[in-house]
């Protein structure tokens, strides 16, 4: 399939818009003397603000989405993937989501804690969506799986458990409740994130990197939650229900990719 000239605007506009909101989330991240998020919004995402929050480790996470984003805007950008089906399908979708995730820390930086649960949850939904349209369009390459399929099956996970724990913060926050407050419902949303992690694996079974990295993404955010709530604020119910959440989180995408019989592997070393 020959190169369209709106296949190259897309290349270049996809490239460009990447690199602006990469730089600029990771500045409104606290990087390059920027604020960190757990310092805005009067510490309402603070890893001891919340039961659902994860302990402040659990944010390196950040700097490999970043670099698969970054991956991935210079692997559509590649003359070869120019007419690629899947990348045709993704690529402005993927931007989309990059916007997001900038608009999502401008709206915490800017103390409008209200806003930001519609924010991340639209950028959960287009995450969802770039998944399904991974699994529609086989990757050739291996450099194709690890730019698309594990790129976005981290971003995913790990924004689906931010989500979770930013609807907390504001739960809390709007309701002046102590940091503590909110059990049993966190230690049932912290085992939802577990459901949510087995049927996603199951849907996306057949694209082994973008299973195994959101099941990879959600057990590290409920691994940290868990570690988080052995300190301020201590809770050991929260402890093991993050724990035992962050097990099957990891264990279920291995296990659908084992039996799967439609498992694919691209060929090709590019």
């Amino acid at each position: 399939m020959q190169a369209q000239t709106q296949d190259r605007i897309r290349q270049v506009a996809v490239a460009l818009g990447a690199a602006v909101a990469i730089l600029g989330a990771a500045w409104g991240a606290g990087a390059f003397g920027g604020t960190p998020i757990e310092e805005a919004a009067d510490g309402a995402l603070a890893a001891d603000a919340t039961l659902l929050a994860p302990a402040g480790t659990a944010f390196a996470i950040w700097s490999v989405i970043y670099a698969g984003l970054a991956l991935f805007a210079i692997v559509q950008a590649l003359p070869s993937r120019a007419s690629s089906t899947r990348y045709r399908a993704i690529s402005w979708w993927v931007l989309v989501s990059m916007a997001l995730n900038a608009a999502w820390i401008g709206v915490i930086q800017a103390d409008l804690l209200s806003l930001s649960p519609i924010v991340i949850i639209a950028l959960v939904a287009v995450l969802a969506r770039i998944a399904v349209l991974l699994v529609a369009h086989a990757p050739d390459k291996w450099l194709d799986v690890v730019s698309t399929d594990v790129t976005v099956g981290l971003y995913l996970g790990w924004s689906t458990v931010a989500t979770a724990a930013n609807i907390a913060a504001l739960a809390v926050g709007s309701s002046d409740a102590s940091s503590d407050a909110g059990m049993p419902w966190t230690a049932i949303a912290s085992a939802a994130l577990a459901v949510i992690a087995i049927a996603a694996s199951r849907r996306l079974r057949s694209r082994p990197g973008l299973a195994v990295g959101l099941g990879l993404a959600m057990a590290w955010g409920l691994a940290w939650i868990a570690v988080g709530r052995t300190i301020d604020p201590e809770s050991l119910p929260m402890v093991w229900s993050a724990g035992l959440s962050a097990t099957v989180a990891f264990a279920v995408p291995f296990a659908a990719i084992d039996f799967d019989p439609a498992r694919r592997i691209p060929a090709g070393s590019d």
